[in-house]
């Protein structure tokens, strides 16, 4: 099993998980034998080709999907033993999404887009949170623009803020950079690192760009639904191999 943490309990763990789907009557194996366990306050970046299987495991990581053997666990608790309604309750407590194409409101103002998760929970301090999320992504400004009025860089911030409003344990940031030039990506890229490093919140990232993936602890590489067998490349975090 690959591990990516010294720690007894992981956070997250995929224990010989698989996937299968149909495709025109034939079945596809879209992860095959997953085995992966990380830690709490982990920035792991999953690395492959379109159609390897890391977009699959995100899916899973956020039981917006399920194994269809092995098990995914989250904070110890199987995923697919959950009813729906604590499926709603763990992805609205305990994971935030980050999405290559943001997936903002365009009817909502930047700060209205923030509150979402908190209003769907019934949290009180809405706004008020809303706001320090923002602050903390440096947009408390702009929190009255309508999203259309915003860069790509500035909407993918909203978005990190709108995934840590209801302080998250898990964040999943599928292909954060892909639609975003170099110079934004990588501003993105440090403000992840900065998330991880300062709130201790575990990042599971899926890029096909290595240099994305340079500024995560752990890189995963994955090649047709499967965890490729070679060393790790370490991240300037922490200089360490997993």
């Amino acid at each position: 099993m690959q591990n990516s943490s010294e720690t007894a309990t992981p956070l997250l763990s995929f224990e010989h998980a698989g996937k299968e789907y149909s495709n025109a009557g034939e079945r596809v194996r879209a992860l095959d034998d997953v085995s992966l366990e990380i830690g709490a306050g982990r920035f792991v970046a999953v690395m492959g080709r379109s159609g390897c299987g890391k977009s699959t495991l995100l899916h899973l990581a956020g039981a917006l999907d399920f194994p269809t053997t092995g098990h995914v666990r989250l904070d110890g608790v199987a995923t697919d033993g959950l009813t729906e309604a604590g499926l709603t309750r763990l992805r609205r407590e305990k994971i935030g999404f980050i999405f290559q194409s943001f997936q903002l409101l365009n009817t909502l103002s930047v700060v209205e887009n923030v509150e979402v998760p908190l209003l769907l929970a019934g949290a009180g301090k809405a706004r008020a949170r809303a706001m320090e999320r923002l602050a903390d992504v440096g947009l408390a400004e702009l929190a009255h623009r309508m999203v259309h009025q915003l860069s790509g860089g500035q909407m993918q911030r909203v978005a990190i803020a709108r995934a840590l409003v209801h302080s998250p344990r898990l964040i999943l940031a599928d292909e954060p950079t892909g639609n975003l030039d170099t110079s934004t990506g990588n501003a993105i890229l440090e403000l992840l690192q900065r998330v991880c490093s300062e709130q201790q919140v575990t990042i599971l990232m899926a890029t096909h760009s290595e240099e994305a993936s340079a500024v995560a602890d752990t890189i995963v590489r994955m090649r047709d639904g499967h965890i490729v067998p070679e060393p790790i490349v370490p991240g300037p975090m922490t200089g360490e191999r997993a």
